[in-house]
């Protein structure tokens, strides 16, 4: 494990699992418990550390199981707790951590909960969730926006009131400035740690409060909308800047109750942080040994990929992390965004030297990486007609922005089977046919498979101490070139990114000495005479270290 034992989750790989795609286990067409269990050999041969698993609590679905209805319940369509069991005991006899999601800002509108809160004004959970009365005129009490379209405020005609959701209507957020929903939440935390699961990953967690004065965003400029990290610029959610609807200082005092929670069990604390400004909430957040362990970050998950942005956004979490003692966790691909393969093709046909370079600058940088299921594959993005599109996100947003179904269709196992090997029923979305060449049988029998790939040089990274914990710096290069250097010390390692379709060679500064045993060695030559001369090839990568350290 990378880390000492306390702190394995410092340069961690997190391999991402979503449950509804990742393999179906009894036909109904969803991927389910035991079909993550019937695959972790597959998950555990890759060399991560982690598995994180995407919600599969009880819900009505409307999210997906962002949704919850029931914190404490597997969902039937995934299983039932003895199959979480199982899985769990799985993971760990592979030797692999296990991270849940856990929603904590909203629930489902089913939720128990939310049935009282919403019964009266006057019931025991009447302030559970946000609720407020409307402007004299009628209209919404602030111009809170949802993530996902229209205005954040649902009319319910029962209170006479609005209440506050942040994504879906059907996801009332949680009234954190009520001690009651705090206690709630940390005891349904605490089911899952006396489960024996190691760790959280916190879904939207700078949404969990929010200005209890109900002031107005103010708009954003035109350069905050250009820089908008969490929706595309052609969401209205855009064009506020996000003041006082979430990202609330009252929050770092429950991230503190939170930590306690956790420290007594062991488990660890990742938070998805969405903000337009991102890196100094992050580093408050994972303020060392006072909050949350690690933040994920989104700053990788745009369109953009230029050497100048990636340089930029990467510079911008590790300068604000380094005044907290923060750590980050990176990641290029998830559930929500479209698969890096094509998000960062520039529209060229697919390249699988182009796939492996995306992966070695992610396993290259400072913090933990996350791996989304299908990565290890260079699988692109699927394409989902209308007809079949199941994200509500992206029917509200089509035909500009065409959801995130295309990230979540089945995983290719077996290139000749029904469906790819992921159901024998009808999968709940299509597989792509483009994805049935590199299902994990075809790979697995092509030593020069993107599989293969993944699978060494993950193993070489945990061989390589300066590439988990090491400081982060960057040396000017030219475009399109990324120049990393990692140090402990004396120890340097140096990593050289060539972003380009076209070879390129320049000097290097000093003498620097190949690293042996990862898979992209020969994409790079060193020339020592006369001069330090580094070659690389179209998408090369160069791992090396000064000659004085000599290679490994």
């Amino acid at each position: 494990m990378s880390g000492s034992n306390g702190e394995w989750w410092r340069g961690a790989v997190i391999y991402q699992i979503y449950p509804r795609s990742f393999m179906d286990s009894n036909g109904d067409g969803v991927g389910d418990l035991p079909g993550i269990t019937s695959k972790l050999d597959h998950v555990a041969r890759l060399g991560v550390d982690a598995v994180w698993v995407s919600p599969f609590f009880r819900s009505p679905m409307k999210d997906f199981g962002y949704d919850v209805a029931d914190y404490r319940a597997v969902d039937p369509l995934f299983g039932t707790l003895a199959d979480f069991d199982a899985m769990r005991a799985r993971m760990h006899a592979l030797g692999l951590k296990l991270i849940i999601d856990q929603v904590l800002s909203h629930t489902s509108d089913q939720h128990a909960w939310f049935a009282e809160s919403r019964s009266s004004r006057d019931n025991p959970k009447a302030d559970w969730y946000v609720w407020a009365d409307p402007r004299p005129d009628g209209t919404p009490p602030t111009n809170w926006l949802s993530v996902f379209g229209g205005s954040a405020w649902q009319w319910d005609s029962r209170r006479r009131q609005y209440y506050l959701h942040s994504f879906l209507a059907e996801q009332p957020d949680l009234n954190f400035h009520c001690p009651a929903v705090q206690d709630a939440l940390l005891g349904e935390v605490r089911f899952w740690c006396e489960r024996g699961v190691d760790g959280f990953r916190f879904d939207a967690c700078n949404h969990q409060f929010h200005d209890a004065l109900l002031r107005d965003n103010p708009p954003a400029t035109t350069a905050s909308i250009d820089e908008v990290s969490t929706v595309r610029a052609d969401n209205p959610y855009a064009m506020q800047v996000h003041l006082y609807d979430k990202s609330q200082p009252e929050n770092l005092v429950f991230l503190e109750r939170l930590r306690r929670l956790l420290d007594g069990y062991g488990a660890v604390a990742l938070g998805e942080v969405g903000d337009e400004n991102a890196p100094p909430v992050m580093a408050q957040y994972t303020e060392r040994g006072k909050r949350l362990h690690l933040a994920y970050s989104f700053s990788l998950l745009t369109a953009d990929h230029s050497p100048k942005h990636l340089r930029h956004q990467i510079e911008s979490l590790d300068t604000a992390l380094a005044v907290t003692g923060g750590w980050g966790c990176w990641a290029v691909s998830n559930h929500d965004v479209p698969r890096v393969a094509t998000r960062w093709s520039d529209g060229k046909a697919p390249d699988t030297r182009r796939d492996r370079l995306w992966l070695a600058l992610l396993l290259a940088l400072r913090g933990s990486a996350s791996l989304y299921q299908g990565e290890e594959l260079g699988l692109p993005e699927a394409d989902v007609p209308f007809e079949l599109l199941q994200d509500p996100y992206g029917r509200a947003f089509w035909p500009e922005f065409k959801g995130r179904d295309g990230c979540r269709t089945p995983m290719p196992w077996t290139a000749e089977a029904p469906n790819a090997g992921f159901s024998t029923g009808t999968p709940w979305l299509p597989v792509d046919g483009a994805h049935l060449p590199l299902a994990v049988d075809q790979q697995e029998a092509d030593p020069g498979s993107m599989l293969a790939f993944s699978r060494a040089l993950l193993h070489w990274r945990r061989t390589q101490p300066l590439l988990r914990t090491g400081a982060l710096a960057f040396v000017d290069a030219p475009a399109p070139l990324l120049h990393i250097v990692r140090s402990d010390g004396d120890a340097v390692l140096h990593a050289i990114f060539n972003t380009g379709s076209e070879p390129v060679s320049i000097p290097l500064p000093a003498p620097l000495v190949p690293l042996a045993g990862h898979p992209l060695a020969p994409t790079a030559t060193v020339i020592a005479d006369p001069k330090p001369l580094l070659t690389l090839a179209p998408y090369g990568v160069f791992f090396g270290t000064t000659a004085e350290a000599g290679g490994r």
